[in-house]
């Protein structure tokens, strides 16, 4: 019995790490202590609108709708300036905008103007407005060459609406998804835009070309900078929330420890909770930025090290007590 409750509790543990490093899924998250204080820009732009074609390519639908747009020409110089373009990627354009810094620290140097083009069907930027994702007829025109369409729509009106850019060039920029689109942009639309920099951008992450478990080996070696035992426990509570999923008592620990906002009823339940923790640990590698950012979440510089210790100390005091 002995060596059953150790397994128990040995489970248990694996299953903190879990619920230190994704923090509670209903209730109050965990605020980052930040000696810097709030993570805020100081970014001046002003957000506009245009109004684009739903289809770009086909003579059937007639639709139209508002894509937003962010601007900024307060370190143009309108005599030939560049344009910096942000390509919009799967969210609210504001939270790229103020997380891009690259951009606005270079702007300066380089006399640009800058623009993020918002993606159609994120923020708000909806064809049909809460209608939006209400059936494929719907989401028929939400493709990325739709999106790459808009842009270069934006960018002429840009270009032949503010005196003195029609002969600015254009540097596309974007990263992840973005910086898919910022690359295939500057391919399908090379009379509008001169270069590009995509950053992050898995170009090749497509069936045949690059295999399907190469995201989470790039997540898994991101969670190895904290150590070799980080994602060895990772590992480790997969086998400890399936254990507890199998009886009543463990599905109700594992609601209870994760406040979770519908309890676990039944052992497969814990399937999805093991999807959402991996998109956690997919988020956290992602925005592993080496300073204080509010991308995806308030973060600390380097959060992956960050939960990981605070886990480890207490993972290491728990194991000495039952020594």
């Amino acid at each position: 019995m002995e060596g059953v409750w150790r397994r128990m509790l040995l489970f248990k543990i694996n299953l903190l790490f879990v619920v230190l490093i994704s923090n509670n899924v209903c209730g109050e998250p965990y605020k980052f202590s930040n000696k810097h204080g709030p993570i805020t820009s100081n970014y001046n732009y002003s957000v506009k609108y245009i109004t684009m074609k739903v289809d770009h390519f086909g003579f059937a639908v007639d639709d139209t709708f508002q894509l937003r747009y962010l601007i900024s020409t307060d370190n143009w110089n309108s005599n030939k300036g560049p344009i910096f373009f942000y390509a919009g990627n799967e969210g609210d354009i504001t939270l790229f905008c103020e997380n891009t810094g690259f951009m606005w620290d270079i702007a300066p140097q380089f006399g640009a103007m800058i623009v993020f083009g918002e993606h159609r069907y994120y923020g708000k930027s909806m064809p049909y407005g809460d209608q939006s994702y209400k059936d494929p007829k719907h989401l028929d025109a939400f493709t990325a060459e739709q999106a790459l369409a808009d842009y270069a729509v934006l960018l002429d009106y840009i270009k032949s609406s503010i005196p003195g850019a029609s002969n600015s060039p254009v540097i596309a920029f974007g990263g992840s998804y973005g910086g898919m689109l910022a690359a295939w942009f500057r391919l399908k639309y090379s009379h509008v835009v001169d270069g590009a920099l995509a950053a992050s951008a898995p170009v090749l992450q497509f069936p045949g070309y690059t295999g399907c478990d190469v995201f989470n080996q790039i997540v898994t070696k991101a969670f190895r900078t904290g150590g070799e035992a980080c994602p060895k426990s990772i590992r480790r509570s997969w086998d400890a929330i399936t254990n507890l999923a199998s009886s009543s008592e463990g599905l109700s620990f594992l609601s209870n420890t994760m406040r979770l906002c519908k309890p676990l009823k039944v052992a497969g339940e814990a399937d999805d909770l093991k999807g959402w923790l991996n998109e956690v640990y997919g988020n956290l590698a992602m925005a592993n930025y080496p300073y204080p950012a509010s991308f995806l979440a308030p973060m600390p510089g380097y959060p992956v090290k960050v939960k990981h210790y605070r886990l480890l100390h207490v993972e290491n005091w728990l194991l000495a007590t039952v020594r």
